[in-house]
């Protein structure tokens, strides 16, 4: 039996074969370099795992580093009209929001709503936002705001601890229901929820009543199994879907809102094991230590740089910028060009702009995803992607109809990438139409990955309930107010805690 040690996410022969799939979602011709790595002996990517299980001789991987670098040179046909840049980002919306109180275009192609009051406006403002500069500061006063003359009203809103701490519990509870069934494919989701009556899904999972030969065909998550199943839930473990909201919570706290991507990654180096991080994250923290900086942290050997590692670190962006995603959506852009490019990059803005404008407490959910698209170039996949999930939600009235037609369109991709992801978020966050329960039990039925997708519509869904209260009991008491995590000075912090210093930061100017 061999003892070799296979690290996910970093191995040069299977970043090969991830690269070579990239090539072909982004345009590129990578007919030449498939053949001669299928010629000498490799192959395709692993369709789930992060690792293949059996290692590569030593001329394979040095062989493997050659092609990465030679895919690396060869330009995407989809460069111009999905940027990575910001500058480039903003030229391409038309309808970019340039301020709390800038009007969107609805999703109907009705009147356009103002993001702070939800009345119907016909201009829009001509402010901008600018961020430059880094460094930290002293923490502020709770009454930070009313030394602030300009500050949102949506900062000042007293409501607004109460959504944030609706938003930090929801996005535990999301989160947590889907991570048993994490990597699964959608037939076992509903194979395992119809058999322990739980099918359309409405609440944890269980595995008291599943067959033994469907427990055996498709087990639980291995991580996951001992702590999020109904009968063993004891608080809110640890997952990286929480872990990156409390980074980025510290970023703001040592950086404030001008901080640089430069400041992310020497954040993580000091507060984020290694090996809590995959995929993009993991890429990037290996080219860190071997001295690259950004963007080329995001760019060099790093296949998973448009899968949904950025977008599942946004919510904090939106969070602290109540009204004003475009604000949301720039902060999030410096964050997530670390790790990602492309339509990564993008499903972070998209998720970052529809919670800024979610948490001003003005509108609904579908307010809040055409403010999402306002940050995305219309011509992009993400955007595609986005408005099919939202088009066939409005379509269908059975929500398993909609995913199939959405796994019919984005079955080939992996099950971490954006695309597909973001896709099922907006069917199941237009579907539930604000619900919930019914918001979080959709986007984890739909497959795919399932805690992050779970964790940003709890999120979103909770900021629009408005207040704990709101919430069922059966979603929140189970995680006892407490959160898990390898994160330094948080582990077993409250949820009311954290909204408390995600809105002292919602204050900072």
């Amino acid at each position: 039996m061999s003892d070799a040690l296979r690290l996910t996410w970093v191995q040069p022969e299977d970043l090969l074969g991830h690269e070579l799939r990239q090539a072909a979602e982004d345009g590129r011709d990578a007919g030449e370099v498939t053949a001669a790595w299928l010629a000498a002996g490799g192959s395709p990517a692993p369709p789930a795992a992060g690792a293949s299980v059996v290692p590569a001789s030593p001329e394979l991987r040095t062989l493997a580093l050659r092609l990465l670098d030679e895919l690396s040179s060869v330009p995407s046909p989809l460069a111009a009209q999905e940027p990575t840049g910001l500058a480039a980002i903003e030229a391409a919306c038309p309808n970019w929001p340039t301020g709390p109180g800038d009007p969107l275009p609805t999703m109907a192609g009705e009147p356009r709503a103002s993001l702070t009051t939800g009345t119907t406006a016909t201009t829009r403002t001509t402010a901008t936002t600018a961020t430059t500069g880094s460094g930290s500061r002293p923490a502020a006063p709770d009454d930070a705001a009313a030394s602030v003359p300009d500050t949102p009203a949506a900062v000042r809103d007293p409501r607004l601890p109460d959504r944030l701490h609706a938003a930090w519990l929801g996005r535990a509870a999301g989160c947590l229901l889907g991570k048993p069934v994490e990597k699964l494919p959608l037939h076992a989701i509903r194979a395992i929820a119809r058999a322990t009556g739980n099918w359309p899904l409405h609440t944890w999972f269980t595995a008291k009543g599943l067959p033994a030969e469907l427990a055996r065909a498709h087990p639980w998550n291995r991580r996951s199994a001992t702590t999020s199943l109904a009968e063993n839930i004891d608080g809110m473990p640890e997952d990286d879907d929480l872990n990156y909201p409390l980074l980025n919570l510290l970023l703001l706290q040592r950086h404030g809102r001008r901080f640089t991507t430069a400041d992310v990654g020497r954040l993580w180096l000091d507060e984020l094991p290694a090996g809590r991080t995959f995929t993009a994250e993991r890429i990037a923290y290996r080219n860190l230590l071997s001295g690259l900086e950004p963007p080329l942290t995001a760019c060099h050997h790093n296949p998973f740089r448009e899968w949904i590692g950025a977008a599942i670190r946004a919510d904090v962006h939106g969070w602290t910028h109540p009204g004003d995603p475009g604000a949301a959506a720039e902060q999030a852009h410096r964050d997530a060009t670390l790790t990602h490019t492309a339509s990564g990059v993008h499903g972070a803005m998209f998720i970052a702009a529809a919670v800024a404008t979610a948490a001003d407490g003005a509108g609904d959910v579908h307010r809040a995803l055409a403010a999402g698209l306002t940050v995305v170039p219309p011509a992009s996949r993400l955007a595609h992607a986005v408005r099919l999930g939202i088009d066939t939600a409005r379509a269908e009235p059975d929500f398993a109809s909609v995913v199939d037609r959405l796994h019919t369109t984005y079955g080939h991709y992996h099950w971490v990438h954006v695309l597909p992801n973001a896709a099922l978020l907006a069917a199941a966050l237009t579907h539930a139409d604000g619900d919930f329960g019914g918001s979080i039990c959709r986007a984890v039925s739909g497959g795919w990955d399932t805690d992050s997708n779970g964790a940003t519509a709890g999120s979103i869904a909770g900021l629009l309930a408005g207040r704990p209260g709101e919430l069922p009991d059966r979603w929140t008491a189970p995680l006892k107010n407490r959160l898990s995590t390898s994160v330094a000075g948080f582990d077993g912090t409250g949820f009311d805690a954290l909204a408390h210093l995600t809105h002292q930061e919602a204050l900072r100017p």
